[in-house]
């Protein structure tokens, strides 16, 4: 990983996802409860809206200069904090062993994010719950075709950030039951178009 992923934009994703989007953070993290693992947690943001009904955190987070700005919030954690794994795709936990799974602004740069779906799937206990907020393609045709023809600089900015990803489509395409979903703005429609919800396994 070289400077820019591991020191510069760990901090521009903190500036970018900032108290502006607290809101959606505590919306996704209501509900959560026992062992929750978050794939993408980046420095941490969501912690203090982890509610005191989680029991233990299992994060997953691939940048370095991440983890290392994430020491603070784990030390103000309620709940115990261990990384567990680089990559969503392959994650070393046996199956059915995590209540609910959170995932905020993550789907759209994981690369093999089939891979990471489906480990979210055999993670989960039965009856489990991914709680998502994402960005992703818009319904407007016009729009999704920008999107498609900016996405190969955004990625290279971004993190690999894809904008033309569906939650919620990703998520019926592995399993799931029909996702619970909230279609807010939080800037443009072009990078901002935000689905929040729950799917159930």
């Amino acid at each position: 990983m070289g400077f820019y992923d591991d020191h510069v934009l760990p901090r521009i994703i903190d500036v970018a996802l900032g108290r502006h989007v607290d809101d959606l953070r505590r919306r996704v993290c209501d509900g959560l409860y026992g062992d929750v693992l978050e794939v993408g947690f980046g420095t941490g943001p969501n912690v203090p809206f982890y509610p005191s009904t989680v029991t233990r955190a299992l994060a997953v987070e691939p940048s370095p200069g991440a983890r290392r700005l994430a020491a603070p919030a784990i030390a103000s954690s309620a709940a115990p904090v261990e990384f567990v794994g680089l990559d969503g795709a392959r994650i070393d936990l046996p199956g059915a062993s995590v209540d609910c799974v959170l995932s905020t602004w993550t789907l759209c740069t994981i690369p093999d994010v089939d891979a990471a779906v489906a480990e979210m799937f055999r993670l989960l206990r039965p009856g489990g719950q991914v709680h998502f907020v994402e960005h992703g393609i818009s319904p407007s045709p016009s729009i999704a075709r920008w999107q498609e023809r900016i996405e190969p600089a955004w990625g290279a900015v971004a993190g690999g950030c894809r904008l033309t990803r569906s939650a919620p489509d990703l998520l019926r395409a592995h399993g799931f039951a029909a996702p619970e979903v909230d279609v807010v703005r939080k800037g443009p429609e072009l990078v901002a178009r935000m689905s929040i919800g729950t799917a159930r396994r």
